[in-house]
């Protein structure tokens, strides 16, 4: 019998990464050192949700917060949720239904609640109004989708449909959160990010496709950015020196990517992109360290034009490792639960597979190598 966390499990694949199987193996193959791992928050599980976006954008704050000289703290993914779907509904509707309206998001979409709104703790609002210990938005997905296509219908929306689109969300996710008490003080969700310094200000978000200038910004052009936000466009090379001068000077990294690949395996903790022909993920991740593909700024290109490389999912950089030849890894936290597989619930991501299946990174100013920070005209 099937217990509750696989079957979750199993549908969270299905939403974040498309429907292939992952076959428990070892990872007799590989033999990994630890060389750094910067302080983060341990791992969440997104259950049965699209919402890899806010998940690991939390963690990524949690762990700012760390760097910040902050405690460890815990905070709601689901107060992220509740305000984008605010704001992604209104966008629906004001481009009468042809926007794109699902689960999925972005990193910046974190960024922009808190710019907006700020954050909560996690014991202040979990999303959990509607009798069920897991997350689970298949229910209210529909719903909010089934509202918005029947109010758009009408000739003339009514000046109350935000209104009732609201009160869908405090019944399935709870109600606005306006004050809380946190440690023997009362704070506005505001007032308590402004407490704690963080600015959402400081970060960015780049990508690398050289259908548009670089060291410009454009709207990247994937499904998912539904709100139609800028990146900074940089070669692959400087995106990869910026992941690694990111994490080897304690900044850690948010990750928007592509794991429907073969290469991919979190079951066996490993993601590369082998030379070779593969028939599926096994061949590929528990044999051992494997030769893999020179990645070119062209070939990023050819996979993101013909959709090899796709918006599927946002995980966490945390930190590196190497292999036994002296290969460079990124520790990568996933959301899909501690117990997904023996790392728990982390994996490894090799410097090729960053490469190719990069959709874009969110990153601190900060932790810009500053001869790119002066190209882009990042102060």
């Amino acid at each position: 019998m099937k217990t509750i966390a696989s079957i979750v499990f199993s549908v969270v694949l299905f939403i974040c990464s498309g429907s292939f199987i992952l076959k428990a193996q070892d990872l007799s193959g590989y033999k990994f050192k630890n060389v750094k791992e910067i302080k983060n928050t341990p791992v969440e599980n997104q259950q049965a949700t699209g919402t890899c976006w806010s998940f690991a954008t939390t963690s990524f704050i949690e762990a700012e917060l760390i760097r910040m000289g902050k405690e460890p703290m815990d905070l709601s993914e689901m107060y992220f949720v509740r305000y984008a779907y605010l704001d992604k509904a209104d966008n629906y509707a004001r481009l009468h239904g042809t926007a794109n309206f699902g689960q999925g998001g972005q990193a910046h979409d974190v960024i922009n609640v808190v710019k907006k709104y700020g954050f909560v703790p996690e014991d202040q609002y979990k999303g959990l109004n509607y009798g069920s210990e897991i997350h689970n938005h298949s229910e209210l997905v529909s719903v909010m989708k089934g509202f918005l296509d029947g109010m758009l219908k009408s000739s003339k929306p009514s000046q109350v449909w935000d209104v009732a689109f609201m009160a869908i969300l405090d019944t399935y996710l709870g109600a606005e959160v306006k004050s809380f008490d946190y440690k023997g003080r009362s704070y506005t969700p505001d007032g308590f990010t402004k407490s704690l310094d963080f600015n959402p200000g400081d970060y960015i978000e780049l990508t690398s496709y050289n259908h548009a200038p670089f060291y410009s910004e454009f709207v990247l052009e994937i499904p998912d950015n539904w709100s139609f936000d800028k990146y900074y466009n940089i070669p692959v090379d400087d995106l990869v020196k910026i992941v690694d001068n990111s994490l080897d000077n304690g900044y850690t990294v948010c990750w928007d990517g592509d794991i429907s690949e073969k290469g991919f395996s979190h079951t066996n903790g490993v993601a590369v992109v082998p030379e070779g022909k593969i028939t599926d993920e096994t061949e590929a991740t528990q044999s051992g360290p494997v030769k893999e593909k020179t990645v070119t700024q062209e070939l990023r290109q050819e996979c993101f034009n013909n959709y090899s490389t796709t918006d599927d999912h946002l995980m966490h950089l945390t930190g590196t490792v190497e292999d036994q030849n002296g290969n460079r890894f990124y520790l990568t936290k996933n959301s899909w639960g501690a117990e997904s597989n023996t790392m728990g619930g982390k994996l490894y991501m090799s410097i090729p597979y960053v490469r190719l299946h990069t959709i874009a990174i969110l990153v601190h100013k900060d932790a810009i190598p500053k001869d790119i920070k002066l190209k882009l005209g990042i102060e």
